[in-house]
């Protein structure tokens, strides 16, 4: 068998088996952040999270998909190493800026969130008070 359909198959496991266990946690973890987001919608944050999940698959799968072909034949097993070492790094990146991307645009939506909570006043206005009068 030709080595670098060796590299291929074991870059394809690797990145797709990496890409789904980062998926399922970050799905399993994030729901209490994105209840607490959406201001405790579990339905909302459950949906959220879902879609959040499937954009995941699509980038990076796809990802992975077009920058499976090499430009060099492996001629050992040495080649076998630095070919996959340098895909999987940068799919690894990849994984990782789109993971603080997602917490990123999360937490700019709970700041705001947040700040919108604390211009309310605590309990309604109940009265109207003059402004006192200079001189008096």
């Amino acid at each position: 068998m030709d080595l670098t359909v060796v590299a291929y198959v074991v870059y394809l496991v690797v990145s797709i088996s990496l890409t789904v266990w980062v998926a399922r946690t970050l799905s399993r973890n994030g729901r209490v952040f994105l209840a607490d987001v959406l201001h405790g919608n579990e339905k909302l944050a459950e949906a959220v999270n879902h879609l959040l999940v499937v954009g995941f698959y699509l980038v990076n799968l796809g990802f992975v998909a077009l920058y499976l072909s090499g430009d060099d034949d492996i001629a050992d097993t040495r080649g076998i190493f630095e070919a996959l070492s340098t895909k999987l790094g940068v799919v690894l990146l990849v994984l990782g800026v789109m993971h603080l991307g997602n917490v990123w645009v999360l937490n700019k939506i709970r700041r705001r969130g947040v700040m919108e909570r604390e211009q309310l006043p605590p309990v309604p206005p109940q009265g109207w008070t003059a402004p006192p009068v200079a001189g008096a």
